[in-house]
């Protein structure tokens, strides 16, 4: 059965050599367990830190080139061969990317399966990607020494229905969300006492219940500039059951099993994934596209509305947002 590890840890801002001779220290601890470790999860960003900003520029590189140094430490660390998933900035046709790199490693070679590039960029409250990079527009699943085909999502990728939908119906049984979430929401009403935890995990596990696929979620700790990072990494049964849940706030290297056979099993006894009807979205969409383009006379606006309005003109004396309505 695989052997999966989430590489819980704290990238040093701005440093990519500090961060690549970190992720060589996990890939030595990762070749001295036993049994053997099947695949290595690293967090979003890992080789940099999230919030460089302006500083991107420095610290980006292309996925050849992070392959090639990390087989270069995996060929240092005397590992046998194992699948890794790192989240970095990548240049790419002249453009940044936040990515995540899919890759074999086998001594000192380095077999490059897939790069994801993160479709959904946040830019409200404390994000702000769109200043800085290029949105992807690639989702693919990509085969695994592992067995099961895997998909990759970056961070907010997955707060979007469509990313864990389009990967497991293209082939996908694990899901893969590497992240840099930051800790918000502090509250004793929340789970764990964290709001931003209890989302992720009713996000992840809803996926992997619709999607009848595992989910790994391996996200970050540390402070940086006063932004706290709350790991909670996580990997989560088809079934929606969690299977390993990392501690918050604390680094490791955290090692589980799975079965992939829970996959098939779970496909067979709730076949949703099967029973699908993407040509049913599909035409849809297209519909719903053309209406907000003002192609087509839209089905579900007022009347009045403008093309690709919903609501008809407002008449100026409505309320502004957040206030109640006072006697005139």
């Amino acid at each position: 059965m695989p052997r999966i590890a989430l590489a819980q840890i704290k990238p040093a801002k701005g440093d990519y050599a500090a961060n690549l001779d970190r992720i060589g220290g996990v890939l030595r601890q990762a070749a001295t367990a036993a049994p053997q470790i099947d695949l290595v999860v690293f967090p979003e960003t890992v080789t940099s830190g999230y919030f460089v900003e302006g500083g991107v520029r420095q610290v980006a590189v292309t996925a050849g080139t992070l392959a090639r140094d990390l087989a270069e430490r995996h060929k240092a660390a005397g590992g046998t061969p194992v699948d890794v998933a790192v989240g970095f900035y990548e240049v790419f046709q002249s453009r940044l990317f936040n990515s995540c790199l899919y890759a074999t490693l086998d001594g000192d070679a380095a077999l490059v399966r897939h790069v994801h590039r993160k479709c959904f960029l946040p830019t409200y409250g404390l994000f702000d990607e769109r200043r800085f990079f290029a949105a992807g527009d690639v989702l693919r699943a990509t085969p695994s020494r592992l067995g099961p085909g895997v998909g990759l999502a970056v961070c907010e990728d997955f707060w979007h229905l469509g990313v864990p939908q389009l990967l497991a119906l293209d082939g996908a049984q694990i899901l893969i969300n590497v992240s840099s979430s930051p800790g918000r929401d502090l509250a004793a009403t929340n789970e764990v006492g964290l709001g931003t935890a209890a989302s992720w995990r009713t996000l992840i596990r809803t996926y992997a219940q619709l999607t009848t696929s595992f989910v790994v979620f391996c996200n970050r700790v540390g402070v940086d500039e006063s932004i706290s990072f709350w790991g909670g990494s996580e990997v989560i049964a088809p079934s929606g059951a969690a299977v390993f849940s990392a501690p918050l706030y604390d680094e490791g290297l955290f090692v589980t099993e799975i079965n992939a056979g829970d996959v098939r099993r779970e496909r067979v006894a709730l076949p949703v994934l099967r029973d699908e009807r993407p040509e049913l979205q599909l035409r849809e969409l297209n519909r719903i596209v053309a209406e907000r383009a003002g192609l087509e006379a839209d089905s579900t606006a007022e009347p009045g509305a403008l093309p690709g309005g919903d609501v008809a003109a407002d008449d100026g004396k409505g309320d502004p947002i957040g206030f109640r309505s006072v006697a005139r």
